[in-house]
């Protein structure tokens, strides 16, 4: 819920490249998983095109940056298309939710609103595999790139949890909802206290920002706003500590029913 800069952290090691426009298009032709992909902002033609669409097909985050960050990021002559290949392998929301049911699990999901920190990401991926969620849900913007660090401090997890990459938050909580699963925001001064919510039935978290916290339109749209009871009046959890609080109250709620 608050925010965890790790400002005297070192930077993070970049993630592989592939450059061009004929390389990045016949690896997303073959399947290739991408973390991002960096196009010109003037750049034109059949190619660009292609990629765009395939992009969109594949939620891969797109980026139109002019040429110095293209430049920055690699010597080679780029063609106005740089891409990050992904560590990690993402699967679309709905094939995620359908894995889980036909396991014959009650699907328990996190939802990131806008959580930008590639350690508070592994932070609560580590946090959601020990307390029995299923997967993280990432949209395509406003998201934390999952490099080296975020799996680091994940500890592996990220490598061993469903990650579903969506358009937006927005679509996400639609496709939740036509699911039957139930969408809970959470902030400092939601309207029910953890331990009173329902986390048995099918459930995905919406965990926000670490400076913002939840959108607007996660705030007008969820079917419950929770919040984590505290001793004092002292706004200082961070985000994965949080995450971890709520999943463990989920998983003790899944525990007593068994």
């Amino acid at each position: 819920m608050e925010k965890n800069r790790h400002n005297s952290r070192p930077s993070a090691k970049p993630l592989p490249l592939l450059v061009g426009r004929k390389p990045v298009l016949e690896a997303l032709e073959q399947g290739a998983a991408f973390e991002k992909i960096f196009l010109l902002r003037t750049a034109t033609g059949a190619d660009i095109n292609t990629i765009k669409q395939k992009a969109r097909e594949f939620n891969i985050p797109v980026s139109q940056v002019p040429v110095e960050k293209l430049d920055y990021l690699t010597k080679v002559q780029h063609q106005g298309v740089v891409a990050w290949a992904s560590l990690l392998h993402y699967v679309d929301l709905q094939a995620g939710i359908s894995f889980v049911v036909e396991k014959g699990e009650t699907p328990l999901f996190l939802l990131l609103d806008g959580i930008t920190d590639v350690r508070n990401v592994g932070a609560i991926a580590r946090s959601a595999l020990c307390c029995g969620a299923q997967a993280i849900i990432l949209p395509t913007s406003h998201a934390a790139s999952l490099n080296e660090d975020a799996i680091k401090t994940s500890a592996g997890a990220l490598g061993k949890i469903l990650l579903c990459r969506t358009p937006s938050v927005q679509q996400a909580m639609d496709v939740l909802r036509l699911n039957g699963i139930q969408i809970l925001g959470t902030q400092m001064r939601g309207s029910v206290p953890v331990f009173e919510s329902n986390l048995v039935i099918p459930t995905a978290i919406v965990m926000g920002a670490e400076d913002t916290g939840i959108s607007k339109e996660v705030l007008k749209r969820a079917d419950q706003l929770i919040r984590i009871p505290m001793a004092a009046n002292f706004d200082s959890l961070n985000v994965s500590v949080a995450t971890g609080m709520i999943l463990y109250e989920a998983l003790r709620q899944r525990l007593q029913t068994k």
